[in-house]
């Protein structure tokens, strides 16, 4: 069984004591906007969140979300400020001799730079002198060009560009129309639509930008200074994120947890989609963080959420969170075994009561059900060893076919509603869901598979499935809301490598268009003093580097790599000095194809 509303420990208020500690000052009002007047950010909108909670929320969400919603700067410590509530992640600040560090500068340049102003604003116009990025997600990078312009020494963790570049470049358009749906942008802001996304109130939908790091972490262990400010740093790749790290301050007894540790069930696969990530591996770090900080920490903070404070509750804190980790990594791989699948290991997982007793391991942004499945994904496979799902139909031409053996839409529905009424939503959403993919067309299957959405998202503790059932019904009444964040800026674009650039294009050749041509091109890239060879054949573009003298290429192309990108951006650019079949760099551009940011999700 899981845990009643009666059995919720609503009695604990630290949460809120934490939250409001430290507060100087909030921004008012609390919208952002950039320079032509669109509006990117808007906390303000989350005002009706003071109220007591709806029937239409649940009231641990609801708990969530009046948290998250807690906006302004606060000081964390003696020379260390946050500010919060500005976008999806929290702005740290530590003052250093001459001015002050950054950590982790939000998704949009615009809400960066009202952070930082709502920072100088109490604390002196105290010049930028270091970045720190605690790890590869765009909401800890993505506001860098709004606090500075890249002259200051920037630190990042090992393999950071690398995965900020494949996160966002490789799958972007795939992920950021799934990120509509997670975090619920286009939802309104109330009692019966977006309250949150868990681990903040939602991303902003500014300019996002991308300075690639002066200086890599390489080990635990490692310490540097910036402007006085000295750090020690815990890398923990493969947790939370790829490329991660913890940071300590020694001099403010301070232990900033970047995504590793916050006050809800993280995600081990995000529902935007990602790599999954390693359950195992984050509960270990989580217990050297214990190890190394915990005894010589007075406060821990984290880039979502609010701070810990005193050594025994950030010890408390810390074993918690890491033990949810290893509960059900372990738990899942011990009942994988036993030959479940992930679904089945889903609906019997339940975690300890010492566990579910606090706040912190409830899935407001992660959840058991769908960690355990991303923990059976990362040992086994989409597969589950049953030979009836080895091959099936499509879900369009399955749903064709449920529905022909149910007797038709008609009957579909009656059997849903019939579900309805017995409060199986679960079951009354698959079945409708055929209807809807069997025929577009059929409105009463649509209007009632979105009320069904509906319900199951007013009634959901997790932010990011509220989000994406409520996103579900809209796009049923309304058709599909497009995204409004680019996933691939001019900054990402820039900041490839000529590897993952030549990487970039090959994901996107159509390889049925491609068959048939042969294609061969030697870059020379001058400005970098590097050669490559790419080839196209069988619909698999190749790239090589310093290619061998022997067969010639089709074409020899002279450029940097500004140009490179640009043409293969399809622009015009002037300087490229050419040899050999100019048509061929036509013929490549042919075959390349175009992503579709804007698919359908809930329909055909």
């Amino acid at each position: 069984m899981r845990l009643s509303m009666a059995d919720l420990p609503f009695h604990d208020r630290d949460d809120f004591d934490d939250a409001d500690r430290g507060f100087i000052a909030k921004l008012s009002p609390a919208v952002i906007a950039t320079l032509d007047g669109r509006v990117v950010w808007d906390n303000d909108s989350y005002d009706f969140l003071q109220e007591d909670c709806p029937d239409t929320a649940h009231p641990g969400l609801w708990r969530q979300g009046q948290l998250c919603a807690k906006q302004g700067l606060y000081e964390v410590t003696d020379g260390i400020y946050q500010v919060r509530g500005l976008d999806l992640s929290n702005m740290t600040l530590a003052e250093g001799e001459r001015g002050v560090v950054v950590i982790d500068p939000l998704i949009s340049t615009e809400c960066a730079a009202a952070a930082l102003r709502l920072y100088r604003a109490h604390r002196g116009d105290r010049p930028v002198t270091g970045v720190i990025y605690t790890h590869a997600h765009a909401d800890h990078f993505g506001g860098v060009r709004g606090v500075t312009r890249g002259d200051v020494p920037i630190l990042a963790p090992a393999g950071f560009m690398e995965h900020a570049v494949a996160e966002n470049v490789y799958a972007g358009p795939a992920m950021v129309r799934r990120a509509v749906y997670m975090y619920g942008p286009a939802l309104p802001r109330s009692a019966d639509g977006q309250i949150g996304a868990g681990l903040g109130m939602t991303a902003s939908t500014g300019t996002m930008s991308l300075i690639p790091p002066t200086a890599e972490i390489a080990r635990t262990g490692q310490e540097e200074t910036i402007d006085g400010v000295r750090m020690v740093f815990q890398l923990t790749p493969g947790a939370e994120a790829p490329a991660e790290m913890n940071v300590f301050f020694p001099g403010h007894r301070a232990l900033c947890l970047a995504e590793n540790a916050t006050h809800n069930q993280h995600t081990i696969l995000p529902l935007r989609g990602s790599a999954v990530r390693d359950a195992r591996a984050w509960a270990r770090y989580l217990t050297e963080a214990i190890t190394l900080f915990a005894a010589e920490s007075d406060v821990a903070f984290a880039s979502h959420h609010w701070p810990t404070w005193g050594r025994e509750r950030i010890e408390h804190f810390l074993t918690r969170q890491r033990d949810l980790y290893a509960y059900l990594h372990d738990q899942t791989v011990r009942l994988l075994n036993k030959g479940l699948t992930g679904p089945e290991i889903a609906e019997i997982v339940r975690l300890p009561p010492d566990l579910e007793q606090v706040w912190h391991t409830h899935g407001y942004s992660g959840s058991i059900s769908h960690n355990v499945k991303a923990i059976y994904q990362r040992y086994l496979g989409w597969f589950d060893g049953n030979p009836a799902h080895l091959w099936e139909h499509p879900p369009r031409e399955s749903a064709v076919r449920y529905v022909e053996c149910l007797g038709g839409g008609a009957a579909v529905v009656a059997f849903a509603r019939r579900y309805i009424d017995e409060n199986d939503l679960r079951f009354a959403a698959q079945l409708l869901n055929h209807a809807v993919f069997a025929d577009e067309g059929n409105k009463e299957a649509r209007d009632l598979l979105a009320e069904v959405y509906t319900r199951l998202g007013h009634g959901a503790e997790n932010a990011t499935w509220r989000n994406c059932y409520l996103m579900g019904a809209m796009e049923l009444a309304d058709g599909i809301v497009p995204a409004t964040v680019d996933p691939a800026s001019r900054d990402f674009f820039n900041a490839l490598t000529v590897e993952q650039i030549f990487d970039s294009i090959a994901v996107r050749v159509d390889g049925p268009r491609a068959w048939h041509e042969r294609l061969a091109i030697d870059w020379h890239l001058t400005d970098l003093g590097e050669r490559y060879r790419t080839t196209l054949a069988n619909g698999v573009f190749v790239q090589q580097p310093a290619p061998r003298d022997g067969a010639a290429a089709d074409l020899t192309l002279r450029l940097t790599k500004a140009q490179l990108v640009g043409l293969l951006a399809g622009r015009g650019v002037e300087g490229v000095q050419r040899e050999g079949d100019t048509t061929v760099l036509q013929r490549l551009v042919a075959v390349l194809d175009r992503p579709a940011p804007d698919f359908a999700i809930v329909t055909a």
